[in-house]
């Protein structure tokens, strides 16, 4: 086999061979050049025994079957280029950290161009967003390096990451995020790892960049057993928007906790649960959402207000199960109706602020019976399992554990439309709609436009949102299920497809549920019954 097409036999394997392949074509690391080579002679073809499949064992070229040894490589890769490289070129460039996680297509489109920019800044290339000879074998070779910058680097890129230190505190103002990676962002990266153990050095690499999106990082900000004036003053702005349900006191409690996540649900925010930077300057703007809750909510804020209906005699004891179904509704009603407010069975500022206040109406004698399970529609008993729902969506934060299914045969039709009304729409990092998305912006955009209550996840946030009914197995998704593999999520639209917004597309596209969705398969939500 001569060094054209054993490299090109390479370039269409997996990266976990990449290396041992490349080293068999007789390479050793010396560069390889990669031509446009004419197809070979016929008698080159099949001279020579039978190549076999990969073993343990067996010799390190792959079977050759389904490899197109008739499509040459181009010379240059560039936006708009269709070629069965370039699924090999977005492959490495996503194990790399380079790209989001998604499935590699053969289209070179504005994402990868972006991504491969950012590679050949980081290794000294022209950043031309074009691969040619040089680019191309530094991003496929075995010693190509993870995603990384530092101090003195500028891009987009370096915007994102100066946008979450912000949101986590690590970046004290709004207009330290700049794009250009200078002291105070370095600053800001090693207190980052200091306070999350992570070596010392300044830099965003692979450890650091997984860490700014974990459940498990350590923000530097207002967080729970903290007691200040600043809490105090955020604790008052809270039950003004009715969100609090108990007494400001100074102390980051548990009920703040609860208020704050909740506050973040509604309000478009990363939902951690940390009164950091965003999270405070949303909670004093006067466009700040404030909170209501309704039938089918289901969280800890509906669990405190079931608490306080039944310190109250308006609901038993029982039904305190965090899930507001019509039992909980005519509670609500009856209290409204004591306590001089509009009896619309809605939690809003106004009865959330009577209900958490001092001059409370308890119910008449017999009002708390109403709050009884028997004889009862509301979906959901004093077990608090699932027996239906409300047609107006789930819950919009926290979690219930029982797995929860919205009953509503609409529910697939209406978010299938939605996210089909959005195919084609660009591919922007971290963008949540309405013309523009990544992946979990876009779950998000179409749950919310469907009528379902979600509050914003990211990719690995939806690993364990918990309050759906869980799919462990890939062969029992459904259209309308939530679809989550490894880095992405996606909607499964029925008959082996998904819609997605895709980061190797560039664009939201509608595509099939091929292997690489089985083979990084992490689990399925299924949102209606």
């Amino acid at each position: 086999m001569n060094i054209d097409k054993c490299v090109k036999v390479c370039l269409v394997m997996t990266t976990l061979t990449f290396a041992a392949c490349l080293s068999a074509c007789g390479t050793g690391n010396q560069p390889v050049v990669v031509t446009a080579a004419p197809d070979l002679e016929p008698e080159e073809k099949t001279a020579g025994p039978d190549i076999a499949s990969m073993s343990p064992d067996g010799p390190l070229f792959p079977d050759l079957t389904g490899v197109d040894e008739g499509e040459p490589i181009p010379e240059y890769l560039r936006i708009g280029v269709e070629h069965p490289i370039v699924a090999a070129l977005q492959e490495r460039l996503m194990e790399l950290g380079f790209m989001d996680n998604d499935e590699p297509t053969e289209y070179y489109g504005e994402v990868t161009a972006t991504a491969v920019k950012h590679f050949q800044r980081q290794n000294g290339l022209t950043e031309d967003g074009i691969v040619g000879q040089d680019t191309l074998m530094a991003i496929l070779s075995p010693d190509a390096k993870y995603y990384a910058v530092s101090k003195g680097v500028k891009g987009d890129d370096i915007q994102r990451i100066q946008s979450r230190l912000y949101e986590l505190g690590y970046l004290a103002t709004a207009d330290q995020v700049t794009g250009y990676f200078g002291d105070s962002t370095e600053q800001a990266v090693l207190k980052l790892q200091k306070m999350n153990g992570l070596k010392e050095d300044g830099k965003v690499g692979r450890q650091t960049m997984n860490l700014l999106y974990s459940e498990e990082i350590k923000p530097n900000m207002l967080e729970y057993g903290e007691k200040s004036e600043v809490v105090l003053a955020c604790q008052e702005r809270l039950r003004e928007l009715g969100y609090m349900t108990s007494e400001p006191d100074g102390t980051y409690g548990n009920d703040t906790t609860i208020a704050v996540r909740r506050f973040q649900s509604r309000n478009d925010l990363v939902v951690d649960g940390y009164l950091g930077p965003s999270t405070r300057i949303a909670l004093e703007s006067a466009d700040a959402v404030p909170n209501g809750l309704s039938l089918g909510d289901e969280d800890e804020t509906v669990k405190k207000v079931q608490e306080l209906l039944v310190k109250y005699g308006y609901l038993v004891a029982g039904n305190a199960t965090g899930y507001y179904g019509e039992i909980t509704e005519n509670a609500v009603k009856s209290f409204q109706r004591q306590n001089g407010l509009t009896a619309d069975g809605m939690v809003g500022v106004q009865t959330m602020t009577k209900l958490t206040g001092d001059n409370v109406r308890r119910a008449p004698s017999r009002s708390a019976s109403s709050g009884s399970s028997s004889g009862s529609s509301s979906g959901r008993g004093s077990s608090g399992s699932s027996s239906g729902g409300s047609s107006s969506g789930s819950s919009s934060g926290g979690s219930s554990g029982g797995g929860s299914v919205i009953s509503d045969s609409s529910g697939v039709s209406r978010l299938l439309s939605v996210a089909r009304s959005k195919i084609g729409c660009p591919y922007v990092w971290g963008a949540k709609g309405p013309n523009s998305f990544d992946c979990s912006g876009f779950v998000y955009w179409c749950l919310n436009n469907a009528g379902v209550k979600q509050s914003y996840l990211t990719s690995s946030g939806w690993r364990s949102v918990g309050k759906y009914q869980k799919i462990t197995n890939f062969n029992d998704l459904r259209a309308g299920d939530i679809v989550v593999v490894s880095g992405h999520v996606g909607i499964c639209s029925g008959s082996g497809t998904v819609i997605d917004a895709s980061s190797s597309h560039g664009r939201v596209v509608e595509r099939s549920l091929s292997s690489w969705w089985r083979n990084n398969f992490i689990c399925g939500w299924r949102i209606f019954g």
